[in-house]
C-alpha cells in the first residue's frame, strides 16, 4: 500500500491575528475575539490572553472576569473569510488535494508533490514563509502519515510550529499522548475513559476492540484504531455543505416555552430560507439548546422527504422542544437541517401538513423570499401562529 505524506495546517489564533496585523498597536496584548455582549462567546483568543485562561467557546463574561484588562472586539466575518481564501488559495498551488475543514485549518496531501516541491518538510517550510509574506500571519503545521496524525502533530507546538511524525515513531509518539489530545474526545468521553483508568493514548491499548465497542459504541472501534495510529480517510478536495443552521445566546435565560417556541420559529425561518437561497433541502432537523449550567443539549428528527419548508422545520424543531423536559432555564437555541441534497421540485412533503396546507405553505415560502431578496433579510419574519 502507498505511503501517504498528510500535512495539517492550522493558523495561529486567526481571528485575533488578523486584528492584530490590521491594528500593530493590539501586539504583545490580550486580544479576545467573540460576541459583543457579556452572553456572548469567545471565538479565538490571543496567546497573551490564554496565559489567563481564556479558550475558544468559553462565555464572554468569564473570559472578562478572568482577563478584566483584556481588549475584546467582535468577529469580523468577512475580513477573515477574505484572509482565508488567500491562505487556501497559497496551499492549493502545492497540491490540488487540499481538504478545508474549517476557515482556518485545512489537511493537504502531498504525496504526488514532493517530486515537485522536494520533501515534506521543504514543502512545508515554504508554506509557511508564503503564508507568512502574503498574509503576514503566522500557522502551525503538522506532517504525518495519515490526517489523525498530522492533525496531533500540528498542535505540539504552537505557536508557528513544524512537527513531523515519521511512520517508525508512531508508536512512541502516541503512548504517552493525553487521550484529550484525540480529534472528537470531548469531556463526556474522557470521563468515561477515565473510569477504566484511561489517561493516554497508549493506555487504549491494553484494550480489545471489543470491549471499546461494548462500551463507547461505535466511537470506540474509532478510538482502538487511532490508538493503533490507523487512519484511511483520505483527504477530499471539495466538501460540499452538510448543515446549515442559526442559533442564539439569549439576553436572559429563560424557561418560558412561549418565548422558547418563538425564537425556534425564528431560527427555521432563517434556516429554511437559506436553504432555498443555496438550493437544497434536508431530512434531519435537529434543536440545540444550552441550559444555565452550560449543559448541551441536541435532539434530531429525521423526516420522510428532503424538505425546505419553514413551517416543516419549526414543527419538527417544536415538537422536539415538547419533548424535552427543561429542568432548567436555556440559556442558547437554535435550529439545524443536516442530510442536505439538492432542491427537486415535488420531493417535499411533511408529518405534519395535509396536502393543501402545503401548497399554501410553499406560495407564503416565496412571498417572504421575494420580500427579503428585494429589501432585505431583517424587514419580514414569521408569526407564531
Amino acid at each position: 500500500m502507498l505511503t501517504r505524506t498528510i500535512l495539517h495546517i492550522d493558523m495561529d489564533a486567526f481571528f485575533a491575528a488578523i486584528e492584530v496585523l490590521d491594528s500593530p498597536s493590539l501586539k504583545g496584548k490580550p486580544v479576545i475575539v467573540g460576541g459583543s455582549t457579556k452572553r456572548g462567546v469567545v471565538s479565538t483568543a490571543s496567546y497573551e490572553a490564554r496565559r489567563f485562561g481564556i479558550h475558544s467557546a468559553m462565555p464572554i463574561f468569564q473570559a472578562k472576569e478572568r482577563c478584566p484588562q483584556g481588549i475584546f472586539l467582535p468577529v469580523k466575518k468577512d475580513r477573515y473569510k477574505e484572509v482565508s481564501k488567500k491562505v487556501m488559495d497559497i496551499l492549493r498551488d502545492f497540491t490540488p488535494l487540499v481538504e478545508q475543514v474549517s476557515i482556518d485549518e485545512a489537511y493537504l496531501d502531498i504525496t504526488g508533490s514532493e517530486a515537485l516541491f522536494g520533501n515534506a518538510e521543504e514543502i512545508a517550510r515554504h508554506i509557511k514563509a508564503r503564508i507568512g509574506k502574503e498574509t503576514g500571519l503566522t500557522c502551525s503545521i503538522g506532517i504525518g502519515p495519515n490526517k489523525f496524525l498530522a492533525k496531533v502533530a500540528s498542535d505540539i507546538y504552537k505557536p508557528d510550529g513544524l512537527t513531523i511524525i515519521l511512520a517508525d515513531d508512531v508508536d512512541k509518539f502516541l503512548s504517552r499522548l493525553p487521550v484529550e489530545k484525540i480529534p472528537g474526545v470531548g469531556r463526556r468521553t474522557i470521563k468515561g475513559l477515565r473510569h477504566y483508568g484511561i489517561k493516554t493514548i497508549g493506555d487504549l491499548k491494553r484494550f480489545s476492540k471489543e470491549q471499546l465497542l461494548k462500551d463507547l459504541g461505535r466511537f470506540g472501534g474509532r478510538l482502538y484504531e487511532l490508538a493503533k495510529g490507523m487512519d484511511n480517510s483520505p483527504v477530499v478536495p471539495y466538501r460540499g455543505v452538510k448543515s446549515i443552521s442559526s442559533e442564539e445566546t439569549l439576553s436572559s435565560d429563560t424557561g418560558d416555552l412561549s418565548i422558547l417556541k418563538e425564537r425556534v420559529i425564528s431560527h427555521a425561518d432563517k434556516v429554511a430560507w437559506r436553504l432555498r437561497k443555496e438550493g437544497l433541502k434536508g431530512r434531519t432537523i435537529t434543536l440545540k439548546i444550552k441550559l444555565d449550567d452550560f449543559t448541551e443539549m441536541s435532539k434530531g428528527l429525521t423526516v420522510r422527504y428532503t424538505t425546505d419548508s419553514t413551517k416543516i422545520i419549526s414543527d419538527s424543531a417544536i415538537k422536539q422542544l415538547k419533548d424535552y423536559p427543561l429542568k432548567r432555564k436555556v440559556r442558547l437555541i437554535g435550529v439545524t437541517v443536516s442530510n442536505l441534497e439538492g432542491s427537486k421540485e415535488g420531493s417535499q412533503t411533511s408529518l405534519f401538513m395535509a396536502g393543501g396546507k402545503k401548497e399554501k405553505e410553499r406560495k407564503t415560502d416565496e412571498a417572504m423570499d421575494e420580500i427579503r431578496e428585494r429589501f432585505g433579510g431583517k424587514v419580514i419574519k414569521r408569526g407564531r401562529g
